[in-house]
C-alpha cells in the first residue's frame, strides 16, 4: 500500500466514525428523527417521532405561533 492510501483510508475512516459517533449522540438525547430540526419536539406534538411527518408537523408549528 502506498502512503497515500493509508491517508485515504484514515478519512474515509474519519468520516464514517463521525457520522457514527454524531447518530448515538442523537439518539442518546432522545431525537426520533435526527434529521429533522423538530425532531425533540416533533414525538410529543402529535407526530409520533414519524420522520415522514416531522415536516408537517414543523409547518403546522409555524402556523401555531403566527
Amino acid at each position: 500500500m502506498n502512503p497515500i492510501d493509508f491517508v485515504i483510508f484514515f478519512a474515509i475512516l474519519l468520516i464514517v466514525g463521525g457520522a457514527v459517533a454524531y447518530i448515538i449522540k442523537a439518539k442518546k438525547s432522545g431525537k426520533k428523527c435526527i434529521g429533522c430540526p423538530d425532531s425533540s419536539s416533533c414525538a410529543s406534538g402529535g407526530c409520533g417521532g414519524n420522520c415522514s411527518a416531522c415536516s408537517s408537523c414543523s409547518s403546522s408549528n409555524l402556523q401555531e405561533n403566527k
